[in-house]
């Protein structure tokens, strides 16, 4: 019986890697949405709590792939409920007018084996920037339900903050932000 099972979760893989694209819908309980921006002259790090979105992987033909996700900038934790107030105010996210930040793929480009850069529009605050994802594929197999299939992935990138219309502070930090996202998504 495990053979069988085995078998028919292998052969569901064979068919996700080999067919058109399939969606594979982000598990926010599995992932991350993180950041870090230099305060002075160390790093404080964040994440946002609630985000959702869907990877189209196509196996056979990865450029033809995309990613659509949207974060609610309002969940920002950066374990200081005073920082995280100020980030949610007109200074910085101005989340009463903008709750989300959301990105849309243009294109993927297979970059090695199991790496991607992933180039697509980035909007926070209203402000739409064209970025590039630096993707790995972490793996992809069978889920814990019979004939499920997940997928990981890692995404890294550095946002230029100014370019979403948050330039406030500059003494105070850095003009880089590292994004770091960590998923994982099923069909």
């Amino acid at each position: 019986m495990k053979r069988l099972l085995s078998l028919a979760s292998l052969l569901t893989l064979a068919a996700v890697l080999h067919a058109a694209p399939e969606a594979f819908k982000i598990d926010p309980t599995h992932s991350s949405v993180g950041f870090s921006i230099r305060h002075f002259f160390s790093k404080v790090p964040g994440s946002f709590a609630k985000f959702e979105g869907v990877i189209h992987y196509d196996g056979a033909n990865p450029e033809a792939s995309s990613v659509e996700a949207t974060v609610d900038v309002t969940t920002v934790d950066t374990r200081s409920q005073k920082r995280d107030d100020h980030l949610r105010s007109k200074d910085f996210f101005t989340v009463e007018q903008f709750p989300t930040a959301t990105f849309r793929s243009k294109s993927w480009k297979k970059t090695g084996e199991n790496t991607f850069d992933v180039t697509g529009d980035m909007t926070i605050k209203g402000n739409a920037k064209e970025i590039v994802l630096h993707v790995t594929m972490l793996g992809m197999g069978p889920g814990m339900k019979p004939g499920s299939t997940i997928s990981g992935w890692e995404a890294r990138t550095t946002l230029q903050r100014a370019d979403f219309g948050i330039t406030g502070f500059d003494k105070v930090l850095g003009a880089d932000v590292d994004l770091t996202l960590n998923i994982e998504a099923g069909l």
